[in-house]
């Protein structure tokens, strides 16, 4: 094994610490409340934006090829990944068992590799949206598995930007970056105060908005795709209770995907997958004509 890495035996050891952290533990900076009370919310997350963990060689790789600033990386002891040859000799590199590896992660399985990130900057509502075409937004959706599979569908299918209210979960939280593959780390994300607000402003910047609800008198899918024209926003709520009426008398269709009887729902990862195929693949099937 190469000089550069470090050598671990036992997962309890300090210098392992760093790779066990939680989300919050890796956003460790607080600001008073009376400095942000009037600040936006991207730049709240700007000012207490921490680190964030890459799992998985995968993972790891496409956050350096998004320009991610790495701060450490634990890989095999006896064979290291081979991504670990695109960190610079500057960051501390460490080596472990795969049992030692597998006890420190908690995932039952050891990994190739875990790296530790600075997380990059916050972006403002206008930075993402000025160059989409097609844009997610989600409202309460507060769990990191749901926001993970949504990230990594919409990047498959041609969205080019997500849009999250306080309460959705952070895209960027471990569980959900593992669920994406990485893809969270390649999507545009802004984070905002106000939804209502945000959409407002979609509408100004020429985005037709499109939000799923199983409500009998919505647009069936198929019908909703014929209008899937342009600049387009997909909208999703919780799976408890959905959009808020305030979101729901916003958007410019209400869509419904038709369910077999006695089914009147999918889960909102799937939802986002049938949604993102049918809107999205018509408006990119317009633009490539």
């Amino acid at each position: 094994m190469s000089d550069r890495y470090v050598v671990v035996d036992s997962p309890d050891d300090p210098r392992l610490d760093q790779f066990r952290l939680r989300e919050r533990e890796l956003r460790p900076k607080r600001v008073p409340a009376r400095v942000t009370k009037n600040m936006p919310f991207h730049e709240v997350e700007r000012v207490a934006s921490g680190s964030f963990v890459a799992e998985g060689d995968l993972v790891v790789e496409r956050a350096l090829a998004a320009g991610c600033q790495v701060q450490a990386v634990l890989t095999d002891a006896d064979e290291p990944a081979s991504v670990c040859d695109l960190v610079g000799d500057d960051v501390p590199m460490y080596a472990a068992t795969s049992e030692a590896r597998r006890m420190l992660t908690g995932l039952g399985v050891a990994l190739d590799v875990i790296a530790l990130f600075e997380r990059p900057s916050s972006r403002a509502l206008p930075d993402v949206v000025r160059a989409a075409r097609h844009v997610l937004v989600l409202e309460d959706v507060d769990n990191p598995t749901n926001v993970g599979a949504i990230v990594r569908s919409a990047v498959a299918l041609g969205a080019h930007g997500l849009i999250l209210d306080r309460n959705s979960a952070d895209p960027l939280s471990r569980r959900a970056l593992r669920v994406s593959m990485g893809t969270a780390l390649s999507l545009p994300t802004a984070r905002v105060d106000d939804l209502g607000d945000a959409l407002a402003a979609l509408k100004s910047d020429g985005f037709t908005s499109f939000g799923l609800t199983p409500a009998p008198d919505s647009l069936d899918l198929d019908e909703a795709a014929l209008a899937a024209r342009g600049r387009l926003a997909l909208v999703m709520g919780s799976e408890r209770d959905g959009l808020s009426g305030r979101l729901m008398a916003a958007v410019d269709h209400r869509v419904r995907i038709p369910m077999s009887e006695g089914v009147d729902s999918l889960n909102v990862a799937a939802a986002a997958a049938v949604a993102c195929y049918a809107l999205l693949g018509r408006s990119r099937t317009e633009l490539d004509d």
